[in-house]
């Protein structure tokens, strides 16, 4: 997303005690400062071993496949799509799902998913098929720039289902809704439940039954909730471990996670304001270094 969070910097704090975050900064664990091609890198998906990630909304449609040691572009992969506003990536180890879903005013009604067959680093456009959907509980489509609560950056595919995770700007909330993606029509996506963050989502990742959703707040505190799955599908029963990663000035404005057994890898877009800024990045934090 276009920094839509920079004119809300008021001032730089800790997180305050009463969330029970531990502090976890990854600004060690950066990889690289990413290519200039990828400065608005939004969203993070492991694909057979590979990592990809894309750029988010008016930029070309394409896939990038980064080198995990060195978070070099190893490839560009063409998309026959247009990119109103990608914002989640994931995959079902044979298709690739794409998010264009961006909605920070909340007055979208095309919100799509893009579901894209995919082998050897090619992706298959001849089968490529849309997923349309809608929010059933939005009802009022006047825009609220970065104060409505049907905008979305977090996915994830799991049981034959996608997945989304809200970014809700003014309740400071998740909503977890499941979307069929063989669903040949528009579909309303399901509301299955929500948990209170107080911070905005801005992806989510997968892995060994734990839910992991990543974002940031206002005053461009970083986040990370690890969630475990108490049923299938079924995460905010229970509190997730907390964890505060560091201020966007340093670690850029984090927008992908993506988990594996080796580690978690996090990518923040480029970010910069009047009192600082970073540089695009990636990051690895090692399995054993993070304790979930």
């Amino acid at each position: 997303m276009k920094k839509i969070f920079l004119a809300f910097i008021i001032t730089i704090s800790a997180p305050s005690p009463a969330q029970q975050s531990a502090i976890f900064k990854i600004r060690k664990y950066r990889i690289s400062y990413l290519d200039e091609r990828i400065k608005e890198t939004s969203g993070l998906s492991l694909m057979n071993g590979k990592l990809y990630t894309f750029n988010d909304s008016g930029n070309s449609p394409e896939l990038f496949e980064l080198d995990k040691t060195t978070g070099a572009i190893v490839s560009t992969i063409k998309i026959n799509g247009k990119n109103k506003d990608w914002e989640a990536l994931t995959n079902d180890g044979q298709y690739f799902y794409i998010g264009d879903f961006g909605n920070n005013s909340g007055t979208r009604k095309d919100l799509e998913i893009y579901k894209i067959p995919f082998n050897n680093n090619l992706s298959e456009h001849a089968s490529m098929s849309l997923i349309s959907f809608e929010y059933p509980e939005q009802k009022d489509f006047v825009s609220r720039n970065t104060f409505t609560d049907f905008d979305a950056e977090a996915m994830i595919y799991l049981n034959g289902k996608i997945h989304l995770f809200t970014k809700e700007w003014s309740s400071k909330s998740t909503t977890h809704y499941i979307i069929d993606p063989n669903h040949p029509d528009k579909q309303q996506a399901q509301k299955t439940e929500s948990f209170k963050t107080n911070f905005v989502v801005t992806d989510a990742s997968y892995f060994n039954k734990k839910l992991y959703l990543i974002g940031y707040t206002k005053k461009t505190e970083v986040f990370l909730n690890i969630f475990s799955e108490t049923a299938p599908g079924v995460f905010f029963n229970e509190a997730p471990k907390r964890y505060y990663l560091g201020s966007a000035l340093s670690i850029g404005q984090i927008e992908g996670i993506a988990v594996d057994d080796s580690g978690m890898y996090i990518s923040g877009e480029k970010f910069h304001s009047p009192i600082g800024g970073s540089k695009q990045s990636l990051y690895f934090i090692p399995n054993d270094k993070l304790k979930d």
